[in-house]
């Protein structure tokens, strides 16, 4: 990315949510590329939980029959930004499993764009946001299926949890199909904790704040089911659910 390009304004989409002043001291973001060779696996984990702001804009391609499983923790920064971009060739599979985690005056991103090129390709994502405080949380997230990228299957699972009715989530899941005999679905929700829930689990001994730090651990685990270090993203997510509770 040249240092000469210019700084996003709110009328470019994919900036529409974004902490403008703390971007402009990490523009321009780094960019990491990352390809899959044909048949091949990989895998990779993304974790912002510094005290300093930070943002990252990875792309990947994967060519014909390649796979590859991204995990994401986005939390603990005063800014947290992570773009993904995502080329898919002929029978290419992708997973996404991020999770988001922010309280006080936070701001945190994750921008997809997902493109089906060939025909045959799998993508997944699962994004789960937990916001407190005047936090603002976004996703933003495009599958484009591109023309005669027939047998596509994409689909995007965004759901989050708002601790504080001062908190903020924006989400916008988005579909562009250009071909036929394809199957893509998104889900979007945003809530609060259950109050059934937590009455349930108090109602068997545990202290309030326990209750609710263990249905927030089951919401953000949702990310990182199957995930080769899901362990210590598990144990990185409760260190800063604890901080925003």
């Amino acid at each position: 990315m040249s240092e000469a390009l210019a700084l996003p304004t709110r009328k470019d989409e994919a900036f529409r949510y974004s902490d403008l002043a703390a971007l402009e001291t990490l523009w321009p973001v780094p960019r990491r590329d990352i390809h899959v060779a044909a048949g091949e696996q990989g895998a990779s984990t993304v974790v912002i939980d510094g005290a300093n702001d930070a943002a990252q804009d990875i792309v990947i391609t994967l060519e014909d029959g390649a796979e590859y499983d991204l995990r994401l923790l986005n939390a603990g920064s005063a800014y947290g930004r992570i773009a993904v971009r995502v080329r898919l060739g002929k029978g290419a599979k992708f997973h996404l499993g991020a999770a988001q985690i922010a309280g006080g005056q936070q701001t945190a991103e994750i921008v997809t764009e997902v493109v089906h090129a060939e025909p045959d390709a799998i993508s997944s994502q699962v994004v789960r946001s937990v916001l407190g405080g005047k936090a603002t949380g976004t996703y933003l997230g495009r599958v484009v299926v591109a023309r005669g990228a027939i047998g596509t299957d994409g689909e995007q699972s965004i759901r989050a949890m708002l601790l504080d009715r001062t908190a903020t989530a924006n989400a916008r899941p988005e579909l562009e199909i250009f071909a036929d005999d394809v199957k893509c679905a998104h889900g979007c929700a945003v809530g609060e904790l259950d109050a059934q829930g937590l009455f349930y689990l108090q109602s068997r001994g545990l202290p309030p704040a326990e209750a609710k730090k263990l249905m927030l651990q089951a919401f953000i685990a949702e990310a990182f089911v199957g995930a080769a270090d899901e362990e210590a993203l598990t144990r990185a997510a409760l260190q800063a659910l604890e901080a925003l509770l």
